[in-house]
């Protein structure tokens, strides 16, 4: 029976209910220890029934262990994993040490843990429970979180337990549910029902130390001696002032541990060691001691432990934590030593291994390097199975284990790399600080201030980062290490807005072809179109291959796209993604998403692009990238206002700026000011739109940088009425159309001076640009734009057969890509030379009557994808996908899926390509 927790065994009862209706959900249960979090645990599992509940407990002295927890709650239903996706039961055995091979993808293993849950189902509702998940290893916790956050029809319901004050130990991005302290009526039931009589006064002091807390009210009664209960406390029995309820109980349950034998202590010291509830190995272990299965009787009588014929579980998390904590160090060694050598000899699995590894550094307390090597094997398998978190543990007791002055500084080195991996930036950034630099090689020396940028670059800003990367390449001088170095540090600059920053850069830059960009970055632009189109000519083959390579080939993707030669950039990032998914480069997932968004927005792919954003925004969060997370809220902003989405744009717009201003991002904030300005421009707020452009190319350190804002500035000071202000800006844009010499580049260059400059040759301007909208690569917003300012200017000519032609045009190009805001401009205008229109003579796009998941499954599934194909690539299960396309049909008028193709033009859309890494 659980007292005072009504409101909370309603919430669970109705998502099991729901679950029973094919709904999943998740819940994280949090509070101080003792507080009720597993009593709630234990009413879900009574309402589930029987075979219809998975467990996992963290244990603390596993933490390291990588995949030990989502081992043990899906062992129950491995039977399944034979029929997942050969991909998902590749990754899952990986994970598990069951076929010897890595894991090369997070996210595929991710995507299997919930395909294997709602295969478990089976219609549901199959209920998991995650205990003590703070104590839960990283790993484990990161596949099962990813697959709670994506929970939609598969009838699972999902609760994490969690204990607060744990460090490291929080959830985030499902729901929360705080334990508080039991009310004053539930703890008077509790008392009165569970513990025997106690005197008044020692009912007060109860009352008074357990703050209300289940457990503690249970266990500080009996730690009192028949006297104590009957009220004869004295000041120590129960200590006052001390942290919180959890430390009291554990000592009442360390008074009764210290009453049972000495034999039995032992046997409990050797289980809280290990604690992997293998009841065998704890006898093999206590057996060293003098001690065997019978000196357990005791505990068992007391409560303190259950057990069965191959299972030893402690009745509480603190019982195992006050049993260790109440030794003595001499004895909790011995105890390491003891299941290490028991561990010995076992069959050679790799979680034997690891456990035996893990024993003997905690056994040690000094230096060994026989010990120090083991542990460094330990950190090779779990990083072999993207256990990046234990990796970095292991590595970390590999350096505290070792005397070699050098060796400390790699094991460290790589200890911070996987914890970065891990995206434990606060654990990286402490672990670079021991880190001494100059006991590493360059090629180490490189990886360093790369991770140490990479620290910087999500925690505080570029400006930094980047002088972190140049003061390594001062140290490599020319190395050939020092490529990727130079590389990063361009970017980060050129992210900081800082033009002095920028030289800087440049002038370490070798004068080699491949960086002819970069050192163009701080030049003026009517000198440099040479170099620029040099580098342009070469620069999609300029990248090798590995990360070195890759990097080069992303910034060589982004000048394309600075310069206007969006396809080119488009054809980068395509290939960027696509070697990022099959190399398992998941580092720059993100980074290549957002380029590919990019060149789709600049191309008037708004879908794609959205598409693309929002999944490396997804990327971005789980990895902890908040550097490119600002970007991608910005560009996800960009595209919200193109097509009039005020309040989406504002949000968007508001988070990239809340965390760009912080950290000195000045280029993302740039991006978001224009997005904010290009909203403003659409709705006809021409003021408004001004501030925020100038706003926008304030924050930028260099003309070129600027160049993508420019032809909204004039456009916005040209209709606010402020001609003067938009000058020098339609001057910048033309040294930067001819610099970069693409016609994209031109044509708009050309409508900014038909704004801009004499009307005698503003006819011409606008005719020469559409002739160049027409000539180069296919902006249909762009072009669309041309013609509307064009049909304006020719009403104001009185020419109003003239104008209604462009407007028409325009208007047309608007509806087509659900551009409101500046379809009803459009629409004001042809109007205004007196033809009449519909209100809104928009066709109904089919895609917008879904949901941007109902979306992007309709659009895999057009191109033949199959329900697993598409749950891969879009981390669902099977069954929602289903789900997905079950709604979706009818608001499309169709039946089946062999119906999308034609419906929704699919020979025309080239550019919704499926995952080449997805197997039929």
């Amino acid at each position: 029976m659980l007292y005072g927790r009504g409101i909370e065994q309603d919430r669970i009862r109705r998502m099991l209910t729901h679950a029973g209706d094919g709904a999943s959900c998740a819940l994280v249960i949090h509070g101080e220890a003792g507080i009720g979090k597993t009593a709630l645990m234990e009413y879900a599992a009574g309402l589930a029934g029987p075979g219809r509940v998975l467990r996992t407990v963290g244990i603390e002295s596993e933490t390291e262990l990588a995949f030990g927890g989502l081992h043990q709650l899906l062992w129950p239903v491995s039977g399944h994993l034979d029929r997942l996706p050969a991909p998902q039961a590749a990754a899952l055995n990986a994970a598990f040490g069951l076929s010897g091979e890595s894991v090369h993808d997070r996210f595929s293993l991710g995507t299997a843990v919930l395909t294997a849950l709602s295969q478990a189902a089976g219609g549901g509702p199959l209920l998991c429970l995650i205990d003590d998940s703070q104590w839960l290893d990283r790993a484990s916790l990161d596949a099962l979180t990813f697959a709670a956050r994506r929970l939609h029809t598969e009838g699972v319901v999902m609760l994490f337990a969690v204990r607060d004050g744990v460090p490291g130990g929080q959830i985030t991005g499902l729901p929360q549910l705080l334990l508080e302290g039991l009310d004053s009526t539930a703890v008077d039931a509790f008392l009165s029902d569970r513990v025997a009589t106690l005197a008044p006064y020692a009912r007060e002091q109860i009352i008074e130390q357990a703050q209300g807390n289940p457990l503690a009210l249970l266990e500080l009664p009996a730690a009192l001696t028949a006297e104590q209960r009957a009220g004869q406390l004295n000041p120590v029995a129960l200590p006052a002032g001390l942290s919180s309820p959890s430390s009291r109980i554990q000592e009442a349950f360390q008074e009764q541990i210290r009453r049972l034998p000495e034999a039995t202590r032992a046997m409990l010291l050797v289980a809280a060691a290990d604690d992997s509830g293998d009841l065998d190995l704890v006898l093999r272990a206590s057996a060293r001691f003098g001690a065997a299965l019978e000196d357990l009787e005791p505990a068992e009588h007391a409560t303190l432990v259950l057990l069965t014929e191959r299972t030893l579980t402690f009745r509480h998390p603190l019982v195992r934590s006050a049993t260790y904590q109440d030794a003595a160090l001499a004895r909790r060694l011995a105890a390491h030593r003891a299941l290490a050598d028991a561990l010995e000899g076992e069959p050679g699995d790799v979680q034997h291994a690891d456990r035996r590894a893990w024993h003997l550094a905690a056994a040690t307390t000094g230096t060994d390097e026989a010990v120090a090597a083991e542990m460094v094997g330990v950190a090779q398998r779990a990083g072999g199975r993207q256990g990046t978190a234990s990796a970095s543990a292991s590595y970390e007791r590999a350096a505290q284990l070792t005397a070699d002055f050098a060796g400390r500084a790699r094991l460290l080195a790589a200890a911070a790399f996987t914890s970065a991996e891990a995206g434990q930036f606060h654990r990286t950034a402490a672990l670079t600080d021991r880190i001494n630099a100059l006991a590493l090689d360059q090629g180490m020396l490189a990886d360093f201030a790369r991770v140490r940028a990479i620290v910087e670059l999500d925690r505080g800003s570029p400006g930094q980062a980047a002088r972190i990367l140049l003061e390594c390449a001062d140290r490599l001088g020319g190395s050939a290490d020092l490529a990727p170095v130079l590389t990063e540090a361009v970017q980060t600059a050129q992210s900081s807005g800082d033009r002095r920053l920028m030289a800087d850069v440049a002038a370490r830059l070798p004068d080699s072809p491949e960086y002819a960009m970069a050192r163009a970055m701080t030049g003026p632009l009517d000198a440099v179109g040479d170099t620029i189109r040099h580098a342009q000519a070469g620069g999609g083959e300029a990248a090798g291959d590995g990360e070195a390579g890759f990097a080069e080939r992303v910034l060589s993707g982004s000048y394309s796209q600075l310069f206007a030669d969006h396809r080119t950039a488009l054809d980068i990032a395509e290939a960027c993604v696509r070697d990022c998914r099959a190399q398992d480069m998941v580092g720059w997932l993100h980074t290549s998403l957002h380029l590919l968004a990019e060149a789709q927005l600049s191309l008037g792919l708004y879908e794609e692009a959205r598409n693309a954003a929002t999944e490396g925004l997804a990327v971005a969060q789980q990895y902890g990238r908040r550097h490119r997370e600002t970007y991608l809220h910005a560009t996800l902003a960009t595209i919200a206002a193109f097509q009039g989405g005020q309040e989406q744009c504002t949000d968007l717009s508001t988070a990239a700026l809340d965390y760009a201003d912080g950290h000195g991002i000045e280029l993302a904030a740039a991006h978001a000011h224009r997005a904010l300005g290009l909203l403003d421009l659409g709705l006809g707020d021409a003021a408004s739109a001004l501030t925020h452009l100038e706003t926008a190319r304030s924050r930028v350190g260099h003309p070129a940088l600027a160049a993508f804002l420019l032809p909204d500035l004039v456009e916005a000071a040209v209709r606010a009425g402020q001609r003067e202000r938009a000058t020098e800006p339609a001057a910048l844009l033309a040294q930067w159309a001819s610099a970069a010499g693409q016609p994209a580049a031109l044509a708009l260059s050309h409508r900014c001076q038909a704004l801009t400059g004499p009307d005698d040759q503003a006819g011409q301007h606008f005719t020469d640009a559409l002739h160049l909208h027409d000539e180069g690569t296919t902006q249909t917003f762009e072009r669309a734009r041309t013609e509307l300012l064009y049909g304006e200017w020719l009403r104001r000519e009185r020419r109003r057969t003239d104008a209604r032609n462009h407007l028409r045009t325009a208007l047309e190009t608007f509806d087509a890509l659900d551009a409101r805001p500046w379809a009803s401009r459009a629409r004001t205008e042809l109007q205004a030379t007196g033809e009449t229109t519909d209100t809104d003579s928009r066709p109904d796009p089919l895609l917008s009557r879904l949901s941007p998941q109902e979306r992007e499954v309709i659009r895999l599934a057009a191109t033949g994808a199959t329900n697993r194909q598409i749950a891969t690539q879009l981390f669902l299960s099977p069954r929602t996908v289903g789900h997905h396309l079950y709604r979706a049909f009818p608001k499309l008028g169709i039946t089946n899926r062999t119906e999308l193709p034609l419906l929704l033009g699919q020979t025309d859309h080239p550019s919704l390509p499926t995952d080449p890494n997805i197997q039929p």
